[in-house]
């Protein structure tokens, strides 16, 4: 399943990297800490987090990350907005808990 499947699904808001949501999602990883998801998360998952500072720009482009999905209804800020557009990283975001869209999404993927 694509980023862009996941996005019209879930009515995600895409705040930015539009043009780079043809990615496929092979997983998801769900967490704010940066160092486990540095630590865990593997190469063309979606992670789900509440965090919107810059840092997760950095950590998703060294994992590779398929997206970023922001949840909490949380945006952003304009820095970070600026570092997922220089490094193409699409950033989401869903008014929906990093509980209950982890759940969507998995259900989403493991049907296909």
């Amino acid at each position: 399943m694509k980023v862009s499947d996941l996005v019209k699904e879930l009515e995600l808001t895409v705040f930015c990297s539009e043009e780079n949501l043809d990615a496929i999602v092979k997983g998801g990883y769900t967490s704010d800490l940066l160092s486990d998801v540095m630590g865990h998360m593997e190469e063309g998952m979606l992670w789900i987090t509440m965090q919107t500072h810059q840092n997760i720009v950095a950590v998703s482009t060294l994992k590779d990350a398929a997206a970023v999905l922001i949840v909490n209804g949380a945006s952003p800020d304009e820095e970070t907005l600026q570092k997922g557009i220089e490094e193409g990283v699409p950033l989401l975001g869903t008014p929906l808990s990093a509980f209950v869209v982890s759940g969507k999404i998995y259900q989403l993927l493991q049907n296909g």
